[in-house]
């Protein structure tokens, strides 16, 4: 990104970053879910160059980081020419358990709660950058989805985008491209033969009826972006 700044006056850079939330099985998990908690947004802190905690930094130095790489991020943060991209999929809340392991804990507070969580942080313009479920399941939340986005913009929080991971099926996604398998996932806006899924035409729908209201609600249009 720095190299980019050499060269261009005024780019805009959009990251994509997963929001996470962890909870607490019992009280005996709550130390642990706090230090996720924290934890979760290290790359972004590093990117924006954000003041991490006592107990992040003794957790970074303890992990490699030196003292001089992290005084470099803090000198060249990027926070000024950003979009904060916030992914958001079922599985990201956990369950922190009494055995400190982690599971799915399923969607319980939503991608509402968790992007005004980042966002508070970081006072920067918000973009959804993913977000899919199988069918049939695709309809509703992506209904679900686009509904929290919206009430986010009448809070006053800038919205600048909305992504539906992905446009067309992927292909071995489910082992993250670690394995050729050759294995459809069917999570795109069409199928992998190009048809158009009824989560596409949904999409479709929401553009043709909210893209004359959207942009005249943009907070972004009064930040330069």
């Amino acid at each position: 990104m720095n190299a980019i700044l050499d060269v261009r006056d005024r780019p805009t850079f959009i990251q994509s970053e997963s929001s996470e939330y962890f909870h607490p099985e019992d009280p005996t998990c709550i130390p642990l879910a706090r230090f996720l908690n924290e934890r979760r947004f290290l790359a972004l802190d590093l990117t924006y160059g954000y003041p991490v905690t006592a107990t992040i930094y003794q957790y970074l130095l303890a992990y490699g980081m030196t003292r001089a790489e992290h005084r470099w991020f803090q000198e060249h943060r990027v926070k000024a020419h950003s979009i904060m991209g916030t992914d958001h999929y079922e599985t990201n809340e956990h369950l922190v358990c009494e055995e400190k392991e982690t599971r799915s804990a399923g969607e319980i507070f939503g991608y509402y709660i968790l992007a005004r969580q980042y966002y508070s942080r970081y006072r920067l313009p918000v973009m959804p950058t993913g977000t899919n479920i199988k069918e049939p399941f695709a309809e509703r939340w992506l209904w679900k989805e686009w509904a929290q986005m919206a009430r986010l913009k009448e809070d006053g929080i800038p919205v600048v985008g909305f992504t539906w991971y992905s446009l067309v099926d992927q292909v071995d996604w489910d082992t993250s491209l670690r394995e050729n398998n050759g294995r459809v996932n069917a999570l795109g806006l069409y199928d992998i033969d190009r048809k158009q899924r009824a989560v596409g035409h949904a999409y479709q729908r929401l553009i043709q009826q909210w893209k004359d209201m959207l942009p005249t609600e943009s907070l972004a249009l009064t930040l330069g972006y």
